[in-house]
């Protein structure tokens, strides 16, 4: 079993802190969902984990099966098996979605087990097929003039291929109709299994309707405040943020101020 651990992290940005103490532990096979009101610190805590260096990190470790992973540089960690689906997918002109996602494939394999074109061309032709994306879309520039349900459905083509230990999803359902929210779940429940782990950070419950997680964290000032199973998504549809903050003695408006 693999796990992702992260103990008592704290973090900053331009001198302001984000996370004040984040506890999380993720393992193989299990999928778990990160809720929370705009500003709490759940983007933050998804960029710390992949390395972004706006992020300064004061306090705290993040392990991956007993490995630092602050102490590894972005390629280190997406080779060890993280993937982080962004919510504003770069567009990168001249290099194609195929050619992409091959040298990531092959970045994470050693020079004796690379994986050749035509294993690659069967292994998209499929994954492209289940998530209903045109073969044009192989043959584009990276994000390069996609809508965004499009730049959505290419992240998690992008996830199918590579197969990483474990993938956060940072907001992968905004911006998407609900046809494109069904196609994107069942991309992300395709790839569940005992080898496979994910993050879901979402603001609506409606994507956990087609993602059943396994465990429910909602996030407030910095911090999980709340732990419980898929029930408490549902909760939190119906009572909103507010109503559990009161619970919680959070005060909202004062929190965003």
């Amino acid at each position: 079993m693999s796990t992702l651990e992260i103990k008592n992290l704290h973090i900053e940005i331009e001198g302001k802190e984000i996370l004040k103490g984040v506890n999380l532990t993720l393992n193989s096979g299990e999928i778990h969902a990160i809720m929370g009101p705009n500003g709490t610190g759940k983007s933050t805590l998804a960029a710390a984990i992949m390395g972004n260096p706006a992020y300064e990190i004061t306090q705290g470790q993040i392990s991956l099966d007993g490995q630092d992973v602050l102490a590894m540089e972005v390629d280190e960690r997406a080779r060890a098996g993280l993937f982080l689906a962004v919510q504003y997918p770069s567009e990168i002109p001249g290099i194609t979605n195929a050619t992409f996602m091959r040298a990531a494939i092959n970045a994470r394999r050693d020079e004796d087990h690379q994986m050749g074109i035509p294993e690659f061309i069967q292994k998209l032709d499929q994954k492209m097929a289940l998530l209903d994306m045109p073969e044009s879309m192989a043959t584009r520039y990276l994000n390069e003039g996609f809508s965004g349900g499009e730049k959505k459905r290419n992240e998690i083509l992008q996830c199918l291929m590579i197969e990483p230990a474990f993938a956060i999803l940072d907001e992968i359902d905004s911006g998407l109709d609900i046809d494109a929210l069904k196609m994107v779940a069942k991309g992300v429940n395709a790839m569940r299994g005992s080898e496979f782990s994910s993050l879901i950070i979402t603001h609506y419950q409606r994507l956990l309707n087609y993602i059943q997680p396994d465990i429910v964290h909602i996030m407030m000032d910095g911090k999980i405040v709340m732990t419980g199973g898929p029930e408490l998504a549902q909760r939190l549809e119906a009572e909103g943020y507010k109503e559990i903050s009161k619970e919680l003695g959070f005060d909202l408006d004062s929190l965003h101020a």
